[in-house]
């Protein structure tokens, strides 16, 4: 014990991770597919145009309410010609949770689908990727 006490100070002093891993597939900068939208919407309060984008995960994450998980959001790029043009904010919820939640049929994992509500009020988004589904709601600009 006194050991592996001795251990975890050295690697506190000198700022070492303890653990080396692999990034989870939920990680920054993982590429979440491509998506094809139809029509123009509003992504982060700014338009966005008709077309083919590729889809980014970011680290950047909304402050969490009061007992909500710190993951339960996060941020998309949507990346044309290599450039980012476009944000939106998405719900991130565990496939293992979806069945509860799904009123429409899921998108294959690794896959992405791209649907009207009802009432032609918002555009969904909807990326199964990773163990994880991403959804993101953008108006029609």
């Amino acid at each position: 014990m006194t050991r592996l006490i001795m251990v975890a100070a050295l690697v506190a002093a000198l700022g070492l991770p303890a653990v080396m891993s692999a990034q989870p597939a939920s990680a920054a900068g993982t590429s979440l597919g491509s998506v094809t939208l139809k029509q123009r919407v509003m992504a982060d309060g700014k338009p966005l145009a008709a077309g083919t984008y590729q889809l980014r995960l970011t680290s950047d994450a909304p402050k969490p309410g009061p007992g909500q998980n710190p993951d339960a959001e996060r941020y998309v790029e949507f990346v044309r010609g290599g450039k980012v043009v476009g944000r939106e904010l998405a719900s991130v919820i565990p496939a293992s949770e979806m069945d509860a939640l799904a009123e429409s049929r899921k998108p294959a994992p690794n896959s992405v689908k791209v649907e009207k509500l009802k009432g032609d009020d918002y555009i969904r988004v909807w990326i199964n990727r990773g163990g994880n589904n991403y959804i993101i709601n953008m108006p029609p600009a």
